[in-house]
């Protein structure tokens, strides 16, 4: 089921969103300073065409500092354009009844691309025991 639902989803929204957050990569990655923001874009980018299946977890080696002002950072020099990215495309989604579950996804989604560091994202069947998870799609 999650294959059909990954399938539908990057027909229907997931290769343009991927596309947004690799465009930003690549306009990150121009100075030395935007290269960990860049990095962050690709990992999303890939998140974002493929999401069903896989969960997003508290990062269990994250420095608390260093995220917060990871976090302000990545609001200021993309995130908030790209979390609008992803309520649109759920707005779009929600249209339809079939696209109703891509839709809620797409907004669960729209909080990581607010504030991505500190976060990790894993395979379904992978997380650790006790973990809090913060995003799971699917």
């Amino acid at each position: 089921m999650k294959t059909l639902l990954n399938v539908v989803w990057f027909v229907l929204a997931g290769w343009w969103l991927a596309l947004g957050y690799a465009v930003a990569g690549l306009l990150m990655l121009l100075t030395v300073i935007g290269v960990p923001f860049g990095l962050q874009s690709f990992k999303l980018a890939n998140y974002a065409l493929w999401p069903f299946g896989r969960a997003v977890i508290r990062s269990p080696d994250r420095d608390v500092a260093l995220s917060t002002l990871g976090n302000l950072l990545w609001f200021m020099l993309g995130g908030l354009w790209l979390a609008l990215a992803h309520v649109v495309a759920g707005l779009m989604l929600c249209v339809t009844v079939v696209g109703i579950p891509l839709g809620l996804g797409s907004f669960k989604m729209a909080g990581l691309a607010l504030v991505p560091f500190g976060k990790q994202i894993v395979p379904v069947d992978e997380i650790p025991p006790g973990t809090a998870t913060i995003v799971v799609i699917g």
